[in-house]
């Protein structure tokens, strides 16, 4: 899963119409977000296998302290109680909270049977949406659309960037999923390459896509409130 972790992200505004979109997409982005961090330190591990899956090339085998139902459920507390200390602002925690579980929902219908319960073992679940292309785009790009519809119905642009960069960074998400997917096939890697490959593009376009949405909620105010969104 790709822009739907965008769209929970997005949804979750019409929720909490006072929090930033900043943190709002950073919970459901969390796991990816630790993902690369956990490769660099030798933590966890993928390999590129190409063909692994009909959608993408990871074989995603090893996995559990970012992407592992419990440890999801850890990150999630540890996020949105951090987040309520400093904002106090309750609707916040809570998107944050569900969205950082929604990582695991989502993954696990994607995913071929990777999902891991907990670390340390036990079963690994997915449904393996990968392996039907269409249905996998059909489904992102749907919940993309529906997102961004209940941001836009819970904001409004105060300026030109509010909403230029608005509807450009949506545009670039579309492009970079349609790209991710018709851009070709990596070459094959060992884990040890993969995470060397992973992890530097994996920062920057997380940094890249978190600080943008910041700037352009910046410039956006909540439908009906008479006061912008909190910066946090």
């Amino acid at each position: 899963m790709f822009i739907g972790h965008f769209a929970v992200g997005f949804a979750s505004k019409k929720f909490a119409p006072r929090a930033s979109l900043l943190p709002l997409l950073a919970a459901p982005l969390l796991a990816d977000m630790l993902w690369p961090i956990f490769l660099a330190l030798g933590w966890e591990h993928v390999r590129i296998v190409p063909g692994f899956t009909r959608f993408n090339s990871y074989d995603l085998y090893d996995f559990p302290w970012s992407h592992s139902l419990l440890m999801d459920a850890v990150w999630a507390t540890l996020f949105s109680a951090v987040y309520f200390a400093v904002t106090r602002y309750r609707p916040g925690a809570v998107a944050i909270w569900l969205g950082v579980i929604s990582h695991w929902i989502l993954d696990w219908i994607t995913h071929t049977p990777d999902m891991p319960l907990y670390p340390g073992g036990g079963p690994h679940l997915g449904l393996s949406l990968w392996n039907h292309v269409a249905a996998t785009m059909t489904i992102e790009i749907a919940m993309l659309l529906v997102g961004v519809f209940l941001y836009a119905s819970a904001t409004s642009a105060r300026d030109r960037i509010g909403k230029y960069a608005f509807w450009i960074y949506v545009l670039a998400l579309f492009l970079a999923f349609i790209s991710d997917r018709f851009g070709g096939s990596p070459a094959p890697a060992t884990a040890s390459e993969a995470a060397h490959a992973i992890f530097l593009p994996s920062i920057i376009a997380e940094a890249v896509f978190l600080s943008w949405a910041w700037w352009f909620d910046h410039h956006r105010s909540a439908t009906g409130l008479n006061f912008q969104s909190s910066s946090l």
